[in-house]
C-alpha cells in the first residue's frame, strides 16, 4: 500500500535528505520520496503499523504530521536534521 503524508517544519533539501535517508533504514517501507512543495512524504508500506511508526520517527526527527503538535523544541530538531542533511549530501 501507499500513502502521503503532510508534515510540518519541511524547509529545505537538507531537510529531504535526512528524511530519506532515516525512512531507509527502516526494512518495512520502500519508494520513499519528499515533495518539499507540498510539505509532504510518500511511500509505501505493508502493514497499518508501520504507518505509525513512521509518524513517531518523522515527530522524532522534527518533522510532526500536520495537525499533531510541533513545539519549540520539535521545531529545533527540525533545523538541526536540516543541517545534518546538508552536510551529508
Amino acid at each position: 500500500m501507499n500513502t502521503t503524508l503532510k508534515i510540518q517544519n519541511l524547509k529545505c533539501g537538507g531537510c529531504t535528505n535526512t528524511i530519506v535517508n532515516k525512512l531507509s533504514e527502516l526494512n518495512y517501507i520502500s519508494e520513499i520520496s519528499v515533495d518539499n512543495t507540498n510539505d509532504s512524504v510518500s511511500f509505501n508500506y505493508s502493514a497499518e503499523e508501520d504507518v505509525e511508526n513512521i509518524k513517531v520517527l518523522l515527530a522524532k526527527i522534527g518533522y510532526p504530521i500536520v495537525g499533531e503538535k510541533n513545539a519549540l523544541t520539535t521545531r529545533a530538531k527540525s533545523f538541526v536534521s536540516c543541517a545534518v542533511g546538508r552536510m551529508s549530501k
